[in-house]
């Protein structure tokens, strides 16, 4: 029986009371014809629903039938936990996994408990093939983006081309390392064995690696092969024959590092300047494994200076060791007109087949990409707009000591002692000294520089060094902390450097443990103590705002890419655990030396960016002489005094 309540109003004087009648549908199927009554319970139950939106609380809280519970007799049922399935149509799952964000230490999976891409995830490893002619800078952009995202705790590997090339044509040894002969006297040959555990291997020194090219080897093409320009000759098929299958085999460690060795990037560092060789080469990686991501970086060099400064890089190779400069030159510019001949850039048939890709022009000053998928390759490209070749320094060490370094204890926001006072004011001295010595030494070398370079010349190329020195600036930056910006006290007291305090920059958060002693800790908590002490890196101290190492990592991302970014000089004023992470990125340290680089008190810390690579110098402060004296020779060690 369908049934509906019907409001009305009767009379101006009685609006406030509405009267009802209860209506029954005669068209559905009824027991009864007649009219029944309304129950007073249906009676009270519509008055509420009438006056409810206007006054919820005129006759108290509503009574859901919904919100009544039921008591049972019945026993309770135990709960079944989720078991694992496939609610998809495939099973099993057939198309591949979310490519989404994975940080070590910021994300965490059942698949990947420490944030690292898991080895199912194969969509979201990546294959950079770099594209470009000889002297654009591509091992220099190869080197950088491995440095950087290895400093990420990404596993990621350079495979460059042209190193197994020179092996299959027997210009360098296999090992790279100069070959030496076993030791023949027998004590030379039992303290081989005691040191490395075996006996030496015997290596004859004109002996090249030898290729095999489907077929067995002439003894002619065993001969070492001419690595000049005619080698580069796209008419040169044979030459072209070997470098199509050294590019292959070369791929295939690559993707023999990502598949089963557990990398996340692998890097394919060669020209790959045809259609034709990209072609082959995503072919062969789909064949493999179709779900790989592939992105190809081209490197393009319009500025001459640049040009310049990359040839003379080349000059100084494998290729031209200990050759004259001007010929090597000369046989230089031919190979590049070798390639030039079938060049083609990246364009109309990535696109047309979808394949993502980033343009590089001049070393960042210009960035062009398209169809990027997935964290890695959005990162990288974000991470290439930062490169500049600008000449520079960049300093770095700790702050003067604070009250609670005397005492032993972990963070907090202490101010500095007399000793930490001196030990600014000496810093002032000798970095100002330092900035002028510098700009008198660039100066001098751009004077004598020459090109093509002079027997003798080591001038490190500089593209930007035609540019006005004097008017570079320098900044200090420091934490938000007490004791690191009283270190900066001299240098914010002279208008000629730019001073500022960075959040980002402060010491790693001790959580609960702030403001203990680490014997503290490992009297009153043992087993985090020991759980520190067996993995520093993945550590997490508890507490509210705990961080660990993988964190301080997370939170210097945008610090390095600033710091790339300038092209001013920087001196950064910070904490240890923020200059060990610093100092592992740009020293290329693996992940096991993060936690445990030595950053004593009172050590300052050089790098000087080169297009090779860096420069580095260490200091250590004479606190009786108020000075920093260098340390030639310099290598990061392990520490040995947790305390300093």
């Amino acid at each position: 029986m369908t049934s509906r309540l019907v409001a009305s109003s009767t009379s101006s004087t009685a609006a406030s009371s509405p009267s009802l009648s209860y209506n029954v549908d005669k068209s559905s199927p009824s027991r009864h014809d007649s009219f029944l009554p309304l129950p007073a319970a249906a009676m009270a139950h519509a008055l509420k629903a009438l006056n409810f939106d206007e006054n919820p609380h005129a006759y108290g809280p509503y009574d859901s039938p919904y919100s009544r519970s039921i008591p049972s007799t019945a026993p309770g049922s135990p709960r079944i936990p989720p078991l694992r399935q496939n609610s998809g149509s495939h099973t099993p799952r057939t198309r591949p996994h979310a490519t989404t964000l994975n940080i070590p230490g910021m994300t965490r999976s059942r698949v990947s408990p420490d944030g690292r891409i898991p080895e199912r995830d194969v969509a979201a490893k990546l294959v950079i093939i770099m594209v470009g002619l000889p002297a654009r800078g591509k091992s220099y952009i190869t080197k950088k983006i491995q440095r950087y995202l290895s400093w990420q705790q990404h596993n990621s590997r350079i495979f460059n081309v042209g190193n197994r090339r020179r092996i299959a044509a027997g210009v360098v040894n296999k090992t790279n390392t100069p070959p030496t002969s076993a030791p023949h006297d027998a004590p030379t040959r039992a303290a081989t064995i005691l040191l490395n555990g075996h006996q030496a291997p015997n290596i004859v020194d004109d002996e090249p690696t030898k290729l095999d090219l489907n077929g067995p080897v002439s003894a002619k093409a065993q001969e070492k092969i001419d690595q000049s320009a005619k080698f580069f000759d796209p008419k040169n098929e044979a030459a072209a024959k070997l470098r199509e299958q050294v590019a292959l085999d070369t791929l295939d460690e690559l993707l023999d590092y990502l598949l089963h060795n557990g990398g996340s990037v692998g890097i394919l560092d060669a020209t790959n300047s045809t259609i034709q060789r990209r072609k082959l080469l995503v072919d062969h990686i789909k064949q493999r494994e179709p779900k790989l991501g592939i992105l190809f970086i081209e490197s393009i060099c319009h500025d001459e200076n640049l040009l310049e400064a990359n040839m003379r890089l080349k000059l100084s190779g494998p290729d031209y060791k200990d050759k004259d400069p001007a010929q090597s030159l000369e046989d230089f510019k031919k190979r590049v007109k070798a390639y030039e001949s079938a060049y083609e850039p990246l364009g109309k048939y990535e696109e047309e087949h979808d394949l993502q890709y980033i343009q590089m022009i001049d070393v960042g000053r210009k960035i062009v990409h398209h169809r990027l998928k997935g964290f890695l390759s959005s990162g990288i490209a974000s991470y290439l707009t930062t490169f500049n070749l600008s000449p520079r320094q960049i300093w770095m060490t700790r702050h003067g000591q604070s009250v609670d370094n005397q005492l032993h204890k972990l963070g907090g926001d202490s101010e500095l002692t007399e000793r930490g006072h001196c030990y600014g004011q000496a810093l002032y001295n000798f970095i100002t000294h330092k900035r002028k010595e510098w700009l008198i030494e660039q100066k001098n070398k751009v004077a004598k520089s020459t090109f093509p370079p002079l027997p003798g010349d080591h001038t490190p190329p500089y593209p930007e060094l035609n540019q006005e020195l004097d008017d570079k600036n320098f900044c200090v930056w420091t934490s938000m902390l007490k004791r690191s910006i009283e270190t900066a006290e001299y240098f914010d007291a002279d208008d000629d450097y730019d001073v500022k305090q960075w959040e980002m920059l402060n010491e790693l958060n001790a959580g609960t443990f702030e403001g203990m002693t680490y014997e503290e800790i490992a009297q009153k908590y043992p087993e985090e103590y020991q759980r520190r002490s067996r993995d520093k890196l993945q550590y997490i101290y508890p507490g509210v705002g705990g961080e660990g190492y993988l964190q301080v990592i997370s939170r210097l991302r945008d610090m390095v890419r600033e710091i790339e970014r300038i092209t001013d000089h920087v001196l950064i004023i910070s904490h240890r655990s923020v200059c060990r992470v610093l100092m592992a990125y740009f020293m290329d340290l693996t992940r096991e030396d993060i936690a445990d680089l030595d950053v004593p008190l009172g050590m300052l810390y050089a790098i000087e960016p080169k297009p090779y690579g860096i420069e580095f110098h260490a200091y250590k402060y004479n606190e009786e002489q108020g000075w920093f004296d260098e340390l030639p020779n310099y290598k990061p060690q392990r520490t040995t005094d947790r305390n300093n």
